[in-house]
């Protein structure tokens, strides 16, 4: 069982939110946690009809199941046209059929980034609205605008950013004592 679970919002081989949870992460000391890469989890697009007629897949048990043994979730949420993916709203929507509080309990940093100057808070913020009605508690955010700007393989760049990051961070962290 991890004391946290870490996934982005995407399922692009390419995430950048991936690439944020994986530094977050990397910060992340004397906790065990365990990192999903969202672009292994194809989840057919929510339907009643196929719900009915196929049930729900293996991946999907064991991403709820990954979800409510852990105590606390990072996610790094990507942006369409101002809001959450549609592959990430529909993992939400398949999650929700199959235990409505799959979230219940978890804490919760939601963090966001893009390639533009708003860092995909759109999305941040519809994300960060909709998880408390699955039972989850959003303990902080962070946004980085202007990914490719701010964003190395050694980390962020920007000092502000990288201080406003780790903060969030030890918020997070600090919660799950």
């Amino acid at each position: 069982m991890a004391a946290i679970l870490a996934l982005a919002g995407s399922n692009s081989s390419t995430s950048i939110n991936f690439r944020l949870v994986k530094l977050t992460v990397s910060l992340v000391q004397e906790r065990e946690v365990q990192v999903l890469n969202m672009a292994n989890y194809p989840f057919p697009m929510f339907s009643e009809d196929l719900e009915k007629e196929k049930g729900y897949s293996n991946a999907l048990v064991e991403l709820k199941n990954d979800i409510q043994k852990s105590k606390g979730l990072i996610l790094s949420v990507n942006e369409h046209n101002g809001n959450p993916s549609a592959y990430f709203k529909n993992v939400l929507d398949w999650l929700s059929r199959l235990d409505r509080n799959f979230l219940e309990g978890t804490k919760v940093l939601l963090m966001s980034t893009s390639g533009g100057k708003r860092g995909a808070k759109g999305s941040l913020t519809v994300i960060e609205n909709l998880l408390p009605r699955f039972g989850g508690e959003v303990i902080t955010t962070f946004s980085l605008p202007s990914f490719y700007e701010n964003f190395s393989d050694d980390g962020i760049l920007d000092a502000t950013l990288k201080s406003e990051h780790q903060a969030a961070l030890e918020t997070f962290l600090e919660s799950l004592k």
